[in-house]
């Protein structure tokens, strides 16, 4: 079930049998000469929306602006700060909670979130101690690569060159779901190099064409709808534990 596909009444009749959530998260940003600026967004997306065509899965809009400051000398990328993110996150959970749901669980599809996610977290949670009460809700954050299953898959795939960005396993889901966007470009060197993430001038110069240790002309459509099947499997479990 997709929240922005529903209607208040039908989100009500939902609450009354699940008050889980599902809010992919993601950026926009740069993925390299072949891989899509969407792909951090539509990764945790694509694995989402296939989830609850099988699973009484409740899934929220995308939230497909991340914290992605390093890739801004890459034409097309878009970020917020971590500040502004951090807040954006918070109103997100709280518009939720407001309405019943007590577990929100957000799918993530990129690295550079994770710290943001977290820090937003703890800023809810921090509310309430100090207030000492209740949240009355709980978060929890899954990067879709840490799904059951999934990165042993990844890495019997892609055992050479997966690299941490622009990678493989990422672009192949997409070239899964929208295979009339597959892009072809020359990849020089073969694998990319490896190196820190500070601002974003100097992963340019690191990175010159924006990948990190990756070779993703390895990517196919086969491997990513791999990947999905995995991913789905592993989230239909997921959502239901750990609370």
């Amino acid at each position: 079930m997709l929240l922005h596909m529903s209607t208040w009444p039908e989100i009500t009749a939902y609450l009354q049998r699940s008050q889980t959530v599902v809010i992919p998260i993601g950026s926009n940003e740069q993925h390299g000469p072949t891989g899509l600026l969407g792909t951090d967004w539509l990764c945790p997306e694509i694995i989402a929306h296939e989830a609850e065509r099988n699973s009484d899965i409740l899934v929220a809009p995308t939230f497909n602006i991340g914290m992605a400051q390093h890739h801004l000398a890459f034409p097309g990328t878009i970020t917020l700060r971590p500040s502004t993110f951090i807040a954006a996150i918070g109103d997100w959970a709280r518009s939720l909670a407001a309405h019943g749901f007590t577990r929100l669980y957000f799918l993530n599809g990129h690295g550079g979130n994770v710290a943001s996610i977290e820090a937003a977290f703890s800023e809810i949670y921090a509310e309430a101690s100090f207030a000492r009460r209740d949240l009355g809700y709980a978060l929890r954050l899954r990067n879709w690569w840490e799904l059951p299953g999934v990165k042993s898959l990844a890495e019997s795939q892609f055992p050479v060159a997966h690299g941490t960005h622009a990678t493989p396993s990422e672009i192949a889901i997409t070239q899964w779901r929208y295979p009339e966007h597959i892009k072809q470009a020359a990849c020089d060197p073969a694998v990319a190099p490896s190196g820190p993430i500070r601002e974003a001038a100097d992963f340019r110069r690191r990175h010159a064409d924006g990948r990190m240790g990756s070779d993703p002309l390895q990517a196919s459509p086969d491997k990513g709808g791999e990947l999905v099947a995995t991913a789905v499997r592993g989230l239909a479990e997921d959502v239901l534990i750990g609370w």
